[in-house]
């Protein structure tokens, strides 16, 4: 006999969405049931923000090492390095199981009632969830919040199992492997590969596009292809994959020639795609924007009192997106005014170096003479030639009105920038002009005053260029 549970607000998905969702309805005195298959927090906790950061974190370090058995480096030598994979692998399971333990503890505290099992929905308001014993336990609800993500893109000719591995798998590995070829130049794709290449890995990189990071614009990836071709990563660019041929993936050039190129493990990262399937979406009569869930600025779908948030209803398919919509929808439901109407939502690839881009770039103002642009470069920064970032090409750029010299959008490639980013947002969410940056006294010796230097540029008067 099921469990029939009576619920004030139902959330579907555990991710960044689902549970800060919980815990701000929590707060607010309001019962949630929140239901989810996999672990609390998502896919960015899970396998993805989370441990990748953590992998290239100690990729990073091993690299260091490596240059120092390698005839040293800043006066410091060591001995060749080696790597235990699945130790390393142990340690960012750790991490994760830490941060499990304190959604877990965090949802407990909003008295959020947690159905750990796969929901599927009769209609709008109702859905059975089977949980992992075999049981069933049947909701009905006032609110619906959707929040169930998005799943790694599979190519038909070339579906995950085997050697054919997904970030989720590239994560998971036990050993480094020798040969690795990543179907994908997007920013998980490079992300992952420059980890690999780090610690030892032959990498190849095979991109449909003519270039690597097509979301960004060409002076903040050429660094990035720098180092990719610094350190002996092959790009084919312009190409496609075909399929696997034994231990070699077939793909097509540019030019039409077809080569097999030797992979251990093939890593395909052509992108993400809602999670709509197989959750009794087609039963709640909800609209569609395309694959996407249809919402209003205040993540309302069609139907009363079914909200979205986060990768269900389109890009940008950031965590801090989800987040911020989840809040934002548990306070609406508690009575409050509130839309999604941010200025900028910053984004970071966490490459070699690391990009940042946050509102409107050079692509989005081509052709207008009503706007400023000035680039300050990071080798003119003590504090980057400190910690050996000044040598790769790295800058800060920032877009303003000409009129108002209000900002529009600010840019960065370099190491160790994406700490830069939420000053970014943080201006432009605010209304910053050129001369408010100007006028803040910025920490030396830090990055940040890259960004400071980089409005004095753009008011005609720099002081250290």
């Amino acid at each position: 006999m099921a469990e029939h549970i009576t619920t004030k607000v139902l959330i579907v998905g555990a991710g960044m969405g689902g549970y800060v969702a919980a815990i701000r309805l929590g707060q607010l005195g309001i019962e949630s049931v929140v239901v989810d298959a996999a672990k609390l927090g998502g896919t960015c906790l899970n396998v993805g923000c989370i441990p990748s950061k953590a992998l290239i974190h100690a990729a990073t370090k091993f690299e260091a090492v490596a240059k120092a058995a390698d005839g040293g480096t800043l006066g410091i030598t060591a001995s060749k390095p080696s790597i235990d994979l699945a130790q390393t692998v142990a340690w960012k399971d750790g991490i994760v199981a830490k941060l499990n333990g304190g959604v877990a503890g965090l949802m407990k505290r909003a008295k959020a009632k947690v159905l750990n099992g796969w929901a599927s929905f009769s209609d709008a308001k109702t859905c059975t969830v089977k949980m992992a014993d075999g049981s069933e336990t049947v909701v009905k609800a006032e609110h619906v919040i959707l929040a169930t993500g998005s799943e790694p893109v599979e190519l038909p000719f070339l579906p995950f199992g085997g050697d054919v591995i997904s970030s989720t798998g590239a994560l998971s590995l036990s050993a480094v492997p020798k040969q690795l070829v990543v179907v994908g130049a997007g920013y998980i794709g490079l992300e992952l590969g420059i980890a690999f290449r780090k610690l030892g890995a032959e990498v190849t990189v095979v991109e449909a596009m003519e270039r690597i990071l097509p979301l960004y614009d060409k002076a903040l990836t050429d660094p990035v292809r720098k180092w990719l071709e610094k350190h002996g990563v092959t790009l084919h660019l312009g190409a496609k994959a075909k399929g696997m041929d034994g231990k070699s993936l077939a793909i097509e050039t540019k030019d039409g020639q077809t080569l097999k190129l030797p992979a251990d493990k093939v890593l395909v990262t052509v992108g993400r795609r809602p999670v709509t399937k197989g959750w009794g979406l087609e039963a709640m009569g909800l609209d569609m924007n395309g694959p996407f869930v249809k919402v209003d600025s205040q993540c309302r779908t069609s139907m009363r009192n079914v909200w979205a948030v986060g990768d269900l209803i389109g890009e940008p398919m950031l965590a801090h997106k989800s987040a911020a919509q989840g809040e934002m929808v548990a306070e609406i439901i508690a009575g409050k005014k509130r839309t999604f109407d941010p200025v900028a939502i910053a984004a970071v690839c966490f490459t070699e170096p690391e990009i940042i881009s946050a509102g409107l770039g050079p692509q989005d103002v081509e052709g207008r003479d009503d706007v400023i642009q000035a680039v300050f470069p990071l080798s003119a920064i003590g504090r980057a030639l400190a910690i050996e970032a000044a040598d790769d090409g790295g800058f800060v750029r920032v877009i303003a009105h000409k009129a108002d010299h209000r900002l529009l959008g600010i840019q960065a490639v370099g190491q160790h920038v994406s700490e830069l980013s939420n000053e970014f947002a943080l201006a432009l969410e605010m209304g910053a002009l050129l001369e408010d940056i100007a006028g803040v006294i910025h920490v030396h010796p830090t990055l940040g005053e890259a960004f400071h230097e980089a409005n004095l540029r753009a008011l005609g008067h720099a002081i250290h260029i």
